[in-house]
């Protein structure tokens, strides 16, 4: 085996390597999002914390949009010369839906619960997970951006920035659960929530502009 054939092979075997890694990474985003929609929504409904409820909601939609990403690396490792399928834009224009109907939501509710005087009994459960959700979602974004530059993959950056995204939402949401923990203040709940909602409706204009074959890199 020549120098040259012994460096293709090397590659190939490298390629392999972070596409299996990328694979598992998607893997634990839809594992993790799904343990952190069932917390987030029944924890939110319990303690009439709008925030944590729409917080959970969003991550019941990133765990579709996690699907449609495990899917394309599958292919990627399966097909690589194949583009993006059928499937794949399907789940991205699912995902993007139901982003605009989860940012549509907040907004009325957030309305509706201003206009109603009503405040969570508490927020201690967002602050916890909000704390390890920037601690998960720090780790997966670290090495999705890893994966995605050593596969030289568009798209698994962009999913890769999209996650980026989840870790600013995590920070939205200690940052409303901590303010009205520590000092009650009126409707910081209902203005989290509202924050929640512009998050939820840029990650569903990005959904809708990767079905249409933008990659999008620099949406979120």
């Amino acid at each position: 085996m020549n120098s040259t054939t012994k460096e293709e092979f090397s590659e190939q075997v490298d390629q392999k390597r972070w596409l299996q890694i990328a694979f598992w990474l998607s893997m634990v985003t839809i594992f993790y999002n799904s343990l952190e929609g069932v917390v987030s929504t029944y924890f939110g409904l319990q303690d009439d914390t709008l925030a944590l409820f729409g917080f959970g909601i969003d991550s019941f939609v990133e765990v579709l949009s996690g699907i449609g990403i495990a899917h394309m690396i599958y292919r990627m490792q399966h097909n690589p010369e194949v583009q993006r399928d059928q499937f794949e834009k399907q789940a991205l224009q699912l995902t993007g839906f139901c982003f605009y109907f989860l940012a549509v939501g907040m907004i009325l509710t957030s309305g509706l619960t201003i206009w109603a005087g009503e405040q969570p009994t508490t927020t201690l459960v967002g602050i916890i997970v909000a704390l390890a959700s920037i601690a998960s979602m720090y780790f997966l974004v670290k090495y999705k951006l890893k994966a995605g530059h050593n596969l030289n993959s568009q798209p698994i950056i962009a999913d890769a920035n999209c996650t980026k995204t989840c870790l600013y939402l995590s920070v939205l949401l200690l940052i409303s659960s901590g303010l009205y923990e520590l000092f009650r203040i009126p409707y910081v709940d209902a203005v989290g929530a509202l924050g929640i909602s512009w998050f939820a409706f840029k990650e569903g204009r990005e959904a809708f502009q990767k079905a249409k074959g933008k990659e999008c890199g620099d949406c979120c």
